[in-house]
């Protein structure tokens, strides 16, 4: 899985459940490149903080 891969499946991960298998190429990239896992940390960040702000309106 390549990078470009990676942050699509992290992307598509928080509109609808990936399967087994990209759930697991996804968590073997994320422990091997540093660029992915803080994208994701900020993916993470900006989706709470959606919800934060839906929840209060």
């Amino acid at each position: 899985m390549n990078c470009k891969q990676a942050t699509q499946l992290m992307s598509e991960s928080h509109d609808h459940q990936l399967t087994r298998w990209q759930r697991f190429s996804l968590r073997v990239h994320l422990l091997i490149c540093n660029g992915c896992r803080a994208y994701n940390k900020h993916l993470d960040f900006i989706s709470k903080a959606m919800q934060q702000m839906r929840d209060r309106f």
